[in-house]
């Protein structure tokens, strides 16, 4: 599903204020004890060094194979410190990719989330051919502000889904574009 381009680890995305790479194996502490902080990631605590590294290592193995594309994020002063992620994955559906996020609790709240994925939302539609992606934003109410602000629609079905669909995306960069590199 996706392209060459998104397959090899130099690959990366980058914005304003962040840079989106691969996941490493060197990341997988700061992964841990920031995803592991039972106060700032229910949703995955409990979360220690052997869930990280199994993340990173199942993230890289679906990059490489071109059926995800699981990004790290990191501040622009810091590339070698992730403080969350961002990812899509083929869904079983054709042409449609299921989506989602986390970010390290101190770095909520300063639109950088909302930066990392208008830029990999963007990306995902320049370089697949997909129709549409799926998210579910079960339960968390920020999750649901962001995707409504990404322009996610309520999806069709059972439970808390959002769906964004080719040509609905908003883009918030203007001349500001992302720059897309692969070295």
């Amino acid at each position: 599903m996706f392209p060459e381009i998104a397959r090899d680890d130099i690959f990366h995305l980058e914005t304003e204020r962040l840079w989106l790479r691969w996941p490493r194996a060197s990341d997988a502490a700061d992964l841990a004890s920031r995803a592991g902080d039972p106060d700032g990631a229910a949703v995955y605590f409990p979360y220690d060094l052997n869930d990280a590294e199994r993340f990173v290592r199942e993230a890289r193995m679906e990059n490489a194979a071109g059926s995800g594309l699981h990004l790290a994020l990191t501040l622009k002063r810091q590339r070698h410190e992730p403080i969350g992620v961002v990812f899509a994955r083929e869904d079983g559906a054709r042409r449609s990719l299921s989506s989602g996020f986390w970010l390290a609790r101190p770095h909520r709240g300063q639109g950088l989330m909302a930066e990392a994925m208008f830029a990999f939302l963007d990306l995902i539609f320049k370089i697949t051919t997909v129709d549409q992606i799926v998210s579910a934003a079960a339960g968390d109410a920020r999750a649901a502000r962001l995707y409504e602000k990404l322009g996610f629609e309520a999806g069709d079905g059972a439970g808390p889904k959002a769906v964004l669909k080719r040509g609905m995306a908003h883009t918030a960069f203007g001349a500001r574009r992302p720059k897309l590199l692969s070295s």
